[in-house]
């Protein structure tokens, strides 16, 4: 009988630990309708037998519709066909015991962002790594001035139209992180920097995802301080979104916004300018409850996967 192993607790009680935030007055509900939606208790992944599958940091759909999940253990890239099979699992001894988060570009090829590390590694889908950004266990300053060519805690990678990737950082509250976007031509070349840590327009506490709009707009959610900021892709900020909760990452759907709400324990479906439309979900370790919705991704069929750092891999259908 295939089933699923998944790592000790101690490691999402240690992610819990350091992500959750001090002010939990922030943990407001979202009032809004209830999403059609119901939890599924099987996933549908099949995990082979012996396979250690760590909890998950995130999940994607590839183009073939098959499902890309970054898990937390010791082969931490794997993807499941549509029938639920693990097709792929790659990317053994190449990250720390938290990678965060995981994108496919335009070309299907994996981006994966170590904010354990402190590196971001772009793979071709055999597993070969075609770059590396940072030094591996070093944190610190991106300063081409300086000769510094480090990152601070990378979240997320998102990809411009041309080629341009730009780079989310700076995952801890407080004094330690260093939340900004750091933008690249397809190269890996730097081109620019902007944020900081605050709480004006374009300063971010957690810059903790970061997605490019079918518009071109770079959406990034500022966690802690419980927004969306929107830039366009050289950097100048257009507008926020606030939010009663904490948003932790989005995907843009065909029409719609699909976002996990962090700790608040919510999944929210926006209306293409961010307006709430529905709302389900309640912190709490019973059936479809969250502990932490971290990302979310809705699959071809419109089924939504919410990748749970302390729960694993969670599935819902349309009522």
């Amino acid at each position: 009988m295939i089933k699923q192993t998944l790592l000790m607790l101690t490691f999402a009680s240690a992610t819990l630990l350091a992500q959750k935030p001090s002010d939990t007055r922030l943990l407001i509900p979202q009032e809004a309708p209830l999403l059609d939606y119901r939890f599924e208790p099987n996933n549908g992944l099949q995990i082979p037998a012996g396979f250690t599958f760590g909890f998950p940091g995130n999940a994607t759909f590839d183009k073939q519709g098959n499902l890309w999940v970054l898990n937390r253990g010791p082969v931490p890239v794997t993807a499941f066909d549509p029938s639920g099979k693990m097709i792929k699992a790659l990317g053994e001894g190449l990250f720390g015991n938290r990678p965060h988060a995981m994108r496919l570009d335009p070309d299907g090829n994996i981006w994966v962002s170590d904010g354990s590390t402190h590196i971001v590694v772009k793979m071709d889908q055999t597993g070969k790594v075609l770059l590396t950004l940072g030094t591996k266990g070093k944190a610190g300053a991106w300063d081409e001035a300086a000769g510094t060519r480090l990152l601070n805690q990378p979240n997320e990678v998102a990809f411009g139209r041309n080629g341009d990737f730009f780079i989310a950082q700076g995952h801890t509250p407080g004094a330690q992180g260093d939340p900004r976007i750091l933008k690249f031509d397809k190269n890996g070349n730097f081109i620019k920097t902007w944020g900081g840590k605050g709480k004006e327009s374009g300063k971010f506490e957690v810059a903790h995802s970061i997605v490019t709009s079918p518009k071109g707009e770079l959406w990034v959610a500022d966690r802690e301080n419980q927004r969306i900021q929107i830039f366009d892709q050289e950097g100048t900020y257009l507008r926020e979104l606030k939010y009663a909760g904490l948003p932790c990452a989005f995907e843009f759907g065909d029409g719609v916004i699909w976002m996990s709400n962090g700790f608040t324990g919510q999944i929210l479906k926006l209306d293409m300018d961010g307006k709430v439309l529905a709302a389900m979900g309640k912190p709490g370790d019973g059936p479809g409850e969250f502990g932490e919705a971290h990302y979310i991704t809705a699959s071809p069929k419109g089924d939504l996967y919410i990748a749970d750092v302390t729960k694993g891999v969670m599935k819902f259908v349309k009522k």
